[in-house]
């Protein structure tokens, strides 16, 4: 399975209302196209970025959709107030212990490998990482996105709720510097945000 997903730096005064176009009409829109299984939109407010992720059943399915999805992926840009930035990915690792509920909350990590230790590097992350992961509280679900050529991967997690998020950064922290150590792996970037809309039906992938 592959995902496809659109960063866009948002306007602060139109985030709501980009989320509400973005379910109303860019969800209908993906949903039917062939291939496609699910839609989810991350919010963080404080620094502006949104983050809107399709999955897709196959390789083929997500190229065949291009042509179809770059206007509606510029005009959903467009009612955020900025411009997109898209990447590409397999979905390598999905558990999911519950389904969310609103107000729950995603923490983004985006790191890279060095290709040669590419598959080490997810295998520690399906063996070590998601059960250290799974025993945290408020744990609802986690998926790791990678692109093998370039080492480059994200680790998305959702937390119940922001209480659940808050209380897990400490031991988080230990998670990440203990994968570090035993991967090689250079973390880029750490993010918090609300999970605006989930509606991915990717199944379990471990």
């Amino acid at each position: 399975m592959y995902a496809r997903s659109t960063t866009v730096q948002a306007h602060p005064d139109l985030i709501n209302a980009g989320i509400k176009h973005i379910r109303d009409e860019v969800m209908l829109n993906l949903l039917s196209m062939r291939g496609c299984i699910g839609l989810s939109m991350l919010v963080d407010r404080q620094s502006r970025r949104c983050i809107v992720t399709s999955a897709w059943d196959s390789l083929d399915a997500m190229a065949a959709s291009e042509a179809e999805l770059d206007p509606i992926r510029n005009h959903a840009a467009e009612s955020l107030g900025g411009r997109p930035q898209v990447d590409q990915w397999e979905i390598s690792v999905v558990h999911r212990d519950h389904t969310s509920h609103p107000g729950a909350r995603v923490r983004g990590t985006w790191f890279r490998v060095d290709p040669s230790g590419f598959e080490h590097a997810v295998d520690v992350y399906r063996m070590a990482v998601l059960p250290s992961l799974a025993e945290l509280p408020g744990f609802c679900s986690a998926t790791l996105l990678t692109d093998q050529e370039t080492g480059l991967c994200v680790s998305s997690v959702t937390f119940d709720d922001a209480a659940s998020i808050e209380a897990t950064r400490d031991p988080v922290a230990g998670i990440r510097r203990a994968f570090t150590r035993d991967t090689g792996a250079e973390i880029l970037d750490v993010g918090e945000f609300e999970l605006a809309l989930a509606h991915l039906r990717v199944p379990e992938l471990v």
